[in-house]
């Protein structure tokens, strides 16, 4: 057992009523999972505040409750602790209780709008095949070395990811890469972790519907690397004009990596083809089976992180080469009529832009580009005519359907996407609300040579409508459809 006190350390405290010198159960924030003996921490959300269940939290066998305004009715026999931030609190006392697990590994966060999935996870990938045990958080599932568990959310929260975290310390986990959304970070998930090196991919338009402005999702991601330590390392791609921004006020050591300007990590493009990329990095050539430039700019910050984690360039070059693609992420097949059909995840408008313009560079333009592409629901309401935009102006044929609709109407969505079609792009487009009947329709359309895109979904093996989970693989229903017409 622990005690409340210990688990309290470097909490900004405001006032105490009770004692802390007591015995802790568990951490709860989630009212309903409280039992005798745990601490209930009353965080404020955006649905609900944990503070109206505070005396539900007490009658189930809460000891102690951490919260930002001792409520005016208090038991005598429960402590009661008053905080600034009740989500810093969580995060903070989540380490303590866990034994500060991420200062027992090297945890380094991936952040930015685009290619953090792909980066975390082929860190992970290529750390594997160097032999060490390696840990992953991410998107699309959690490692504990080999041992898999679902994901739920990109940065999951503080309890969690210490509980894993944890887990790693006690399987001699050595390295652990995770995501680090701006939702984490704003919702202080991070605090109270130790991160040997932070890594910045890009920022383009995302998120607005919670963060408001663009300029307030910048700060946030900034954020992150504004509590990296002088231990730690900042990555930071030079290229996106936000990248510096990133460094303005991190104790870390600095370092960049870029294809367009000077930097510690240099890339350049040698060739580029649906077989892969050939990149010479830091005058050593490369290939890899990795496609398009958005991956040359993945695998740059790779080697940098690897090189400066302490692996030999060599080793590190022989390891890139051999990195298998990502679920969900530039995935493709080519069907036995020679259709190329790539599922990838591009759900905001720079990751459509970067995926068509990759394929618009490796196709001979004999050939045609099908894209169907959709909006999430409950979502980023801005995007969705940028999304309609460059796919019709990108592609031979853009197909709009729904991507997770959740609790909107998809044709609404769909009529969202639509706006932002221009004159001389309308014929180009044809709206098909059924996503499995608008892949079906992309397949039928499709001749030898050509190339569909589907966009938004990635790895998910759902679609969210009405509050309710349907299971959907754009992968396996675009390879079924595509077997059909072998027929």
């Amino acid at each position: 057992m622990i005690e409340l006190k210990d688990i309290l350390y470097k909490v900004a405290i405001n006032a105490v009523a009770g004692n802390t010198v007591i015995d802790v159960n568990k951490i709860e924030f989630d009212s309903r999972k409280v039992s005798k003996g745990d601490v209930f921490v009353a965080i404020k959300g955006t649905i609900s505040d944990g503070h109206d269940y505070i005396e539900k939290a007490v009658k189930q066998g809460a000891m102690s409750v951490i919260c930002e305004k001792i409520p005016e009715h208090i038991e005598n026999d429960v402590t009661y602790v008053e905080v600034d931030n009740a989500q810093t609190a969580l995060a903070i006392m989540a380490s303590n209780y866990y034994g500060s697990p991420s200062k027992n590994l090297r945890l380094i966060g991936v952040t930015g709008t685009n290619g953090k999935t792909t980066i975390a996870s082929l860190l992970y990938q290529l750390f594997k095949k160097a032999g060490f045990k390696v840990g992953l958080l991410s998107t699309i599932k959690i490692l504990v070395d080999d041992e898999v568990f679902e994901a739920s959310h990109t940065t999951p929260d503080s309890l969690t990811i210490n509980s894993f975290l944890k887990k790693m310390n006690d399987v001699g986990v050595e390295y652990c890469f995770m995501e680090v959304s701006s939702h984490g970070v704003h919702q202080k998930r991070t605090e109270g972790l130790e991160f040997a090196g932070g890594i910045f991919t890009n920022l383009s338009h995302d998120h607005l519907d919670y963060h408001n402005t663009f300029s307030e999702y910048r700060d946030v991601k900034k954020a992150f690397f504004d509590g990296l330590s002088d231990k730690a390392f900042a990555l930071t791609n030079k290229d996106d004009k936000n990248g510096a921004y990133m460094l303005q006020n991190t104790k870390a050591k600095q370092y960049s990596y870029a294809l367009k300007s000077y930097a510690d990590y240099r890339g350049q493009i040698l060739e580029n083809s649906l077989q892969g990329l050939l990149l010479k990095i830091n005058d050593h050539e490369v290939w890899t089976k990795l496609i398009g430039s958005f991956n040359a700019y993945n695998l740059l910050a790779i080697f940098g992180t690897a090189e400066l984690l302490g692996l030999e360039t060599l080793e590190t070059l022989q390891l890139l080469s051999s990195l298998q693609s990502v679920s969900g992420r530039f995935q493709y097949l080519i069907s036995e009529t020679k259709i190329t059909a790539v599922v990838d995840y591009a759900h905001t408008p720079d990751a459509l832009k970067n995926v068509l313009e990759t394929l618009n560079d490796i196709r001979t333009n004999n050939e045609n580009l099908i894209t169907v592409v959709g909006c999430g629901g409950d979502r980023d309401k801005m995007k969705r005519p940028v999304m309609g935009n460059i796919a019709s102006k990108l592609s031979n044929k853009a197909i709009f359907t729904s991507d997770n609709p959740r609790t909107e109407n998809p044709d609404r969505i769909i009529e969202d996407v639509e706006k932002g079609v221009e004159p001389q792009d309308y014929k180009k487009t044809i709206s098909i609300t059924d996503r499995k009947q608008a892949i079906k329709i992309a397949c039928q359309l499709a001749e030898t040579n050509d190339i569909i895109l589907i966009a938004g979904k990635g790895h998910e093996t759902y679609q969210e409508i009405d509050g309710n989970r349907i299971d959907f693989d754009d992968f396996q229903i675009v390879k079924e459809e595509l077997k059909k017409l072998n027929k």
